[in-house]
């Protein structure tokens, strides 16, 4: 283990780069996917986005320790740490970590900006938001660091180490692949899960108001005024 106070990665026997254990780097999207889903869901119901600004500010902090600093001391990894030190770890290239880690810390500087100034472009900012939460949930539910295939692609040379063994071109185990069956189920739930879940939001967004009058349905007592 480095000692170094500004280093990036970790040189372990047997690993020819410097590499990151992927279960902290997943444990700690989890995390933080939890409070910026939070963040999003409270600033849209309630359109106050000081716990986004808040969020945004430790978001700030917490990549800018780990792309400009070292990773050791991002409050975010540590915490996962904490959660998966009795895992065995899955060390992975810490180039392509610090590559996907940069996009987060651009994405968080153009947010942070966007708050500070109070500047309201939605347009901007929602699509930033949902974005940051893909990529969270990418990779703590499904290992998938959407910015390390992007840098596996520009750099297949360099790229080493790939969570789940991916930059390598392996067969599917039978296991592994999916039937014809399996994915009409899971379309099927997919779209009843999306129809019901619209068709139950958008019965109670409507308003008392447009309710029909007559047969005790005044809607707030407006009714013929």
């Amino acid at each position: 283990m480095s000692n170094k106070l500004f280093d990036f990665g970790e040189e372990v026997s047997g690993y020819d780069v410097k590499v990151i254990n992927e279960r902290e780097a997943r444990a700690s999207a989890g995390i933080l996917f939890v409070f910026a889903l939070f963040s999003f869901l409270y600033a849209f119901n309630f359109r106050d986005f000081k716990f986004t600004q808040i969020f945004v500010a430790f978001f700030f902090i917490d990549f800018f320790i780990r792309v400009i600093i070292n990773p050791r001391f991002a409050p975010s990894l540590i915490m996962g740490r904490f959660f998966v030190s009795n895992q065995v770890p899955e060390y992975v290239g810490a180039s392509q970590k610090r590559f996907a880690w940069s996009f987060g810390l651009i994405l968080s500087i153009i947010m942070g900006y966007l708050l500070y100034f109070e500047i309201m472009l939605p347009f901007v900012k929602i699509p930033i938001c949902v974005l940051c939460l893909f990529l969270l949930f990418s990779e703590s539910a499904f290992g998938i660091c959407v910015g390390c295939k992007v840098y596996n692609f520009l750099y297949k040379d360099k790229a080493k180490y790939c969570p789940g063994g991916s930059c390598e071109i392996v067969q599917k185990e039978d296991i592994q692949k999916i039937s014809t069956t399996q994915s009409i189920i899971a379309i099927s739930a997919i779209i009843a899960f999306s129809y019901f879940t619209y068709n139950t939001f958008s019965n109670t967004t409507k308003s008392p108001t447009t309710m029909k009058c007559g047969a005790g349905k005044c809607g707030m007592g407006k009714c013929g005024r």
